[in-house]
């Protein structure tokens, strides 16, 4: 079992490149066990956000970072990406699997659980094949069980979703939604929808350095319908403090 899902604040975080203060003394709060989204105009730091979470990203920091009140520790955080990265020389099960192979610890068991999760997302009958056989729904769905198979209390999503059409994008917001229910959850994305379906808390970053809007909070629990009227109501909001963030 992966370990409880952490609380996580940044603070006191500083970071910038040549001529840009991107984070300067950023304090922010995200919540255990809930879907933070992340939205804002390009460049305006969100990837960078994330990168700073998972400990990939240390020269030109400061700050602390702290995971339930002490410093990150590392094999805490996953990472799921826009495009699917599956490696194409090897099966849809060994690309579930890449975490354990890298790591040399493909046992029946674990290769049993990559085989259940493979069921209950539809993907049995292709575990076999080569990614260059499935359309991209189908890359992203593996994608995904690679990610779920780290085991990880935080998963980092950098708009995991936004290559792919509407219907398609649903179905695997309302996958994931499901399968990561407790975990802590940090999604960049530039869609206000997929915010508000997904999202307990919302925030809108602008500005350099970095200004963290204030929480928007739909109520219930993801995902959310697509014709929810508290998605419909909250979406005209969401797109204004995009706007004022441009």
């Amino acid at each position: 079992m992966p370990p409880a899902a952490p609380d996580i604040r940044l603070e006191k975080v500083s970071f910038s490149f040549p001529g840009t203060v991107l984070f300067r003394e950023l304090d922010f709060h995200i919540r255990s066990g809930c879907w933070t989204c992340l939205l804002g105009p390009s460049g305006c730091g969100k990837s960078t956000l994330l990168r700073l979470i998972s400990g990939s990203l240390r020269q030109g920091v400061s700050g602390a970072i702290f995971f339930d009140g002490t410093p990150r520790g590392r094999g805490q955080t996953a990472w799921m990406a826009q495009k699917d990265l599956l490696l194409p020389w090897l099966s849809v099960l060994d690309n579930v699997l890449l975490g354990d192979r890298l790591r040399g610890r493909v046992t029946p068991a674990r290769r049993q659980k990559a085989r259940d999760l493979l069921q209950a997302v539809g993907l049995a009958h292709c575990a076999g094949d080569l990614p260059a056989k499935l359309s991209g729904g189908m890359r992203q769905r593996a994608a995904l069980l690679r990610t779920l198979m780290e085991e990880r209390p935080v998963i980092l999503m950098d708009e995991p979703f936004s290559a792919l059409d509407a219907i398609t994008r649903t179905r695997l917001q309302d996958l994931a939604a499901g399968m990561l229910r407790g975990a802590t959850v940090v999604l960049v994305t530039h869609d206000p929808l997929e915010a508000l379906r997904l999202g307990h808390r919302i925030h809108v970053m602008s500005g350099a350095p970095v200004k963290m809007g204030p929480a928007l909070q739909p109520p219930g629990d993801p995902p959310r319908k697509v014709d929810d009227p508290v998605v419909a109501g909250l979406h005209a909001d969401l797109l204004g403090r995009l706007t004022g963030a441009a």
